[in-house]
């Protein structure tokens, strides 16, 4: 009974294509919609649950679970793993995103707040992603949302959808091509990203580091005369310290981003003025997704930044400010997908000198285990922490032989080529869908 659907463009489109005596279907014809039921499982620690992700956590380029549930109290806890090539679709707050299962959600208990989809017959299922994430499609998912605060989906929005038959049998072909190579090159990218992480850990032992949560005593003077005065836990944490103590074990040298002639700098806080015809922003947390909504276009005008508030290809960006449990100091390299589009000013900039390969430098400072917990040690502030640039410069990076880094290096950089790859075949699905839609409304008929 929402008006707001009613008046919405994405109802005119559907009513647009209802209208039309042939050429389409409802998606239950097509696909299977299903949903788990709610969730109620009981919370527990790492080292005895199933670790679980919120229906956002999906969309992550690598999801890092922040709750473990016991499997055993979570009802129905088979239909909350998702199999590869499920269709994912958000039917909550942000309703109608669409994307892929792959393996960066295998053995993870995955949220109720998600539809899964699965195509009836195979041949289709790559027709019914790429119509799924057409815009007019997204567009007629809105409106059919409801709820005042909180907009929803259910199935049956989904079932009664209308889904448009395309044009002719090798569009069927092309868009399953497109399906499974996104899916592939996901995969792909992240078993490359495991490799380098693993080659740049093996020269550095196995040894168990400690509790970042324990209780540590420092002696006043540390504090006073070195580390630039800093009073606050998190940069004298003993899980730091072990792990600097593991890494000159096995590093020929260090050197401090400083020093290695790395270009490290953050833009001026400029304001977010909506503009039709703007930029498009890439917020803080959008380098962390894939293929995200870039919703957002804003003016250019008052950015001063040396490079006008864009990133360039090969440019680490890293989170400057958050929780130490969330994406504070987390480190992405700038793809293809990123360049025409104004990145945050909670955004640090990062170009590698020419001593160091921004591969070997991302997993350097990224590694779960023996990079990640130093660069959050970075952190100041109680509320919302946040790194400092200058502090940043003087980060330590260890060193290996040339060519140990050269792999590394070549590892990371080509995992996050395979994930901007992914995203491009996914947006041409997504434009090759609309397209058949217009095609559809004109009125043009089908070819074999």
């Amino acid at each position: 009974m929402e008006a707001e659907n009613f008046l919405a463009s994405g109802f005119g489109t559907r009513l647009s294509i209802e209208s039309k005596s042939s050429g389409w279907g409802q998606l239950s014809e097509k696909a299977r919609t299903w949903q788990p039921s709610r969730l109620k499982g009981i919370q527990v620690s790492a080292d005895f649950g199933t670790p679980f992700l919120a229906a956002t956590q999906v969309f992550d380029v690598r999801p890092i679970p922040r709750k473990w549930l016991s499997l055993n109290r979570t009802a129905d806890h088979a239909e909350r793993f998702v199999k590869h090539g499920t269709i994912l679709v958000t039917c909550s707050g942000s309703v109608g995103r669409a994307t892929l299962a792959h393996s960066s959600i295998d053995g993870i208990l995955v949220s109720h707040d998600l539809l899964r989809i699965d195509a009836i017959d195979p041949s289709w299922r790559g027709w019914v992603y790429a119509y799924l994430r057409a815009p007019s499609v997204r567009d007629m998912m809105m409106a059919a949302q409801y709820g005042h605060i909180i907009k929803h989906l259910e199935t049956h929005h989904l079932d009664a959808l209308p889904l448009i038959e395309p044009s002719n049998a090798k569009m069927l072909a092309d868009c399953n091509d497109g399906f499974d190579q996104v899916i592939a090159c996901r995969n792909s990218a992240r078993k490359k990203m495991e490799e380098a992480e693993a080659a740049f850990g093996g020269n550095f032992g196995n040894t168990a580091g400690a509790d970042d949560e324990a209780a540590f005593v420092r002696r006043a003077s540390d504090c006073l005369f070195g580390n630039r005065r800093r009073f606050d836990a998190w940069s004298h944490n003993p899980q730091k310290s072990e792990i600097e103590t593991r890494l000159r074990k096995g590093a020929s040298s260090w050197t401090s981003l400083r020093d290695a002639k790395c270009d490290v700098w953050l833009p001026n806080r400029f304001k977010r003025v909506p503009a039709e015809d703007g930029v498009s922003l890439i917020d803080s947390s959008q380098i962390f997704e894939i293929n995200p909504d870039y919703a957002r276009r804003i003016s250019a005008a008052g950015i001063a930044d040396k490079n006008n508030g864009y990133v360039k290809p090969g440019w680490l960006m890293m989170s400057r400010s958050g929780q130490v449990y969330g994406l504070l100091g987390s480190v992405a390299i700038a793809t293809e997908q990123h360049e025409g589009k104004v990145v945050s000013d909670d955004v640090i900039r990062i170009a590698a000198g020419d001593t160091i390969a921004p591969g070997y430098l991302y997993v350097a400072m990224s590694h779960p285990e023996l990079g990640r917990p130093r660069t959050k040690s970075l952190a100041y502030g109680s509320s919302i922490p946040h790194i400092e640039v200058e502090d940043l410069k003087d980060f330590a990076v260890p060193r290996l032989e040339a060519e140990k880094e050269k792999h590394i290096a070549s590892l990371a950089e080509e995992a996050f080529s395979l994930w901007a790859k992914a995203d491009e075949v996914e947006n041409e699905l997504a434009e090759l869908a609309e397209a058949e839609i217009e095609r559809f409304l004109r009125g043009k008929g089908h070819s074999s």
